[in-house]
């Protein structure tokens, strides 16, 4: 067995870090929503026990050994219990026409966030297993079928972001486990057109892609989040109008405190406070395929690689709707964003991503 080393000092700092700014920005982004609601601190308080939570679990993680998550009865069981909430969620009661959470005790749980932790742990394994198969029906098959479950249960929901980002990983996964160019050239022909064909089963995925491709021709309407979310990023200039400062979170821009806070971060902290987000997710990229590379086994080399893949796909695509690079989507910015499930489920990422780290 590998010694285990320290902790990777600067991916635990840049989570710290980014985890920190966060709290800050869900305070400054919510300010006048909560103020409505006579508690200012009402969206902070519940970020914070969110925080609080996922810092437990991180810190649990980091002091387990990564290669339980491997055991059968562990894979089975987290895919086992993840595939019931994801059925069950669908008779919850709706909220904004989706059915995407549980409410328990005020508390809000989204199903569709865990199947991160259950999807990459097994792919890791299926990896690890079938390193010689990547390219056959012994590796193809479970690895498209599980995925293919998983993200058509979170369609239904529907949650066609998210469904979009499991995929994306687990291509990520596949093409780094040695993935033939021909199913890569077969995939770039085939997901285009799938793609396009689920925007255009639903009315409000067409509204939406209509909206990007020509936002101003409903600024009200349909454009309306996108044309607000510029208006925040231009008017931040470069230094930014400074903390606190912003205009747009003013019943402007829908929900600055969630998938649009990075506008927030560019209007309050200018173009370089932006870029500093930025280049914190890429000092995290860095450092957590680092520790996969560095790994002792398979396992945590794909397991490592997978979970950085999954947090940094998901900045990509968060930053990109709101400089309106993408389509509207309801992918929160990791560790940034508001919203409970999502916070806690990146810190226990983290945490298993740490526990990595130290067995180079």
């Amino acid at each position: 067995m590998a010694k285990k080393l320290a902790v990777d000092r600067v991916l635990f700092t840049t989570v710290v870090l980014l985890l920190s700014f966060g709290l800050v920005m869900v305070y400054s982004a919510s300010a006048a929503f909560a103020r409505g609601s006579g508690v200012w601190t009402s969206f902070l308080v519940k970020q914070a026990v969110a925080a609080g939570l996922g810092m437990v679990l991180m810190i649990g993680l980091m002091s387990m050994d990564y290669r339980h998550l491997r055991r059968p009865a562990v894979l089975y069981s987290v895919l086992g219990v993840e595939l019931v909430l994801l059925v069950a969620v669908l008779f919850a009661p709706e909220l904004n026409a989706t059915r995407r959470w549980f409410f328990v005790a005020g508390v809000s749980v989204q199903p569709s966030e865990l199947a991160k932790l259950a999807l990459i742990p097994f792919l890791a394994s299926l990896i690890e297993k079938q390193e010689e198969n990547v390219n056959r029906a012994a590796f193809l098959v479970p690895a498209a079928l599980l995925t293919a479950l998983l993200a058509g249960l979170i369609l239904l929901q529907p949650d066609m972001g998210t469904a979009v980002l499991l995929g994306a990983v687990a291509f990520l996964m596949a093409f780094l486990g040695g993935l033939s160019w021909r199913y890569l050239a077969g995939a770039f022909a085939l997901v285009p057109p799938l793609i396009a064909a689920l925007v255009w089963m639903e009315p409000y995925r067409r509204e939406r892609l209509f909206a990007f491709i020509d936002p101003e021709k409903d600024p009200l309407g349909s454009g309306f989040q996108a044309l607000q979310s510029l208006i925040a990023v231009g008017s931040g200039g470069l230094f930014g109008l400074g903390a606190g400062k912003s205009v747009q979170k003013l019943y402007f821009l829908p929900h600055p405190e969630s998938d649009f806070i990075f506008s927030i971060v560019a209007e309050e902290l200018g173009m370089l406070g932006a870029l500093a987000v930025v280049a914190a997710f890429g000092v995290l990229a860095w450092r957590g395929f680092r520790a996969g590379q560095k790994a002792p086994d398979l396992f945590g080399r794909y397991l490592g690689w997978g979970l950085t893949g999954v947090l940094v796909l998901q900045a990509l695509i968060n930053v990109s709707v709101t400089v309106a690079l993408l389509p509207t989507k309801g992918i929160p910015l990791p560790f940034i964003s508001y919203g409970g499930s999502s916070l806690v489920v990146t810190l226990c990422a983290c945490g298993v991503l740490l526990n990595v780290s130290q067995h180079g």
